[in-house]
């Protein structure tokens, strides 16, 4: 008879997942149990590492993977799964064996690093997840006329300029790249009311610009790769007394990685050459502009 082994059930809680090692000897009588028998999780995943004539079998599963259920203390990620024995009948009339789950937990604190290595350069912290998964701030402002801080009035005269700023607070987040893909001008602040007028369109066209006695076009370079700066002549609604208009754009990101394309561009109108011109990228991605269809 075979010596049983002390710990038949061994776990090894690793960064991103977990590895269970069985031993098929499970209730320590000597007898193996038959390795597809056993299973992890309530989605019953399978062994990833296991022959007949092997005395152990090996899971390897993702922390979220295979059923688990996650559980968040104060100070604590507890990752809580299964192994299910799960005997199958030898023959329609008898059984030799009994079901069994037996549980497991991986704990995690959660204000350190739980990997055993070095923090490389690009390690990315729990914290960069977490903001991934959150609403990322988007913000829009108007700016005096030197862009170096917020204006203060937002009374302008006929023959002004607006200069408009758009950000996104990309702080623990991989690098993203910010575009304005539409602005609409109307008299509540309901975007879909009439009259209304949209000085930005097919994702990041600044149309103002083509009128004649415009001069509206987006700033060229950016400060940053999060932030994205246009100007627009001042102006109001024809036969319309109140002299108050309501500014609705439509702001989104992409990686900065990605190039810019046709639905991901800030595009200007040039009056001296009669052309479409990018803050960055190729200026092919501008030819839908004129075309008014991206």
């Amino acid at each position: 008879r075979a010596v049983a082994p002390l710990h038949p059930v061994a776990v090894q809680c690793q960064e991103a997942q977990l590895v269970v090692t069985v031993h098929r000897d499970l209730f320590g009588t000597g007898r193996l149990v038959r390795a597809g028998d056993l299973s992890l999780g309530s989605a019953s995943c399978l062994p990833v590492v296991w022959s007949t004539p092997e005395t152990t079998v090996t899971f390897v599963a993702g922390l979220h993977e295979c059923g688990s259920t996650l559980r968040v203390t104060s100070d604590s990620l507890i990752y809580t799964t299964s192994l299910n024995y799960s005997p199958a009948p030898l023959n329609p009339v008898i059984v030799r064996s009994s079901p069994a789950v037996v549980p497991i937990e991986c704990h995690y604190p959660r204000r350190s690093n739980v990997s055993s290595n070095g923090v490389k350069p690009t390690w990315i912290p729990f914290l960069s997840t977490l903001s991934s998964e959150e609403k990322l701030p988007f913000s829009l402002r108007l700016m005096n006329d030197d862009w170096s801080a917020e204006r203060a009035s937002t009374v302008f005269q006929l023959g002004e300029i607006l200069h408009f700023q758009a950000a996104v607070g990309a702080e623990n987040h991989v690098p993203l790249r910010l575009f304005v893909d539409s602005c609409v001008a109307t008299l509540t602040p309901d975007r879909t009311s009439s009259p209304q007028y949209t000085f930005i369109d097919f994702h990041g066209c600044l149309v103002d610009g083509q009128l004649d006695d415009a001069t509206s076009a987006f700033m060229s370079p950016r400060p940053r790769q999060d932030v994205l700066q246009f100007a627009v002549d001042a102006f109001k609604f024809a036969g319309d007394s109140s002299n108050l208009i309501y500014v609705t754009c439509h702001l989104k990101v992409s990686l900065a990685a990605q190039a810019p394309d046709p639905l991901h561009k800030a595009c200007s109108f040039s009056r001296a050459n009669n052309l479409w011109n990018p803050v960055e990228g190729t200026r092919d991605i501008c030819s839908c502009c004129e075309t008014r269809s991206c």
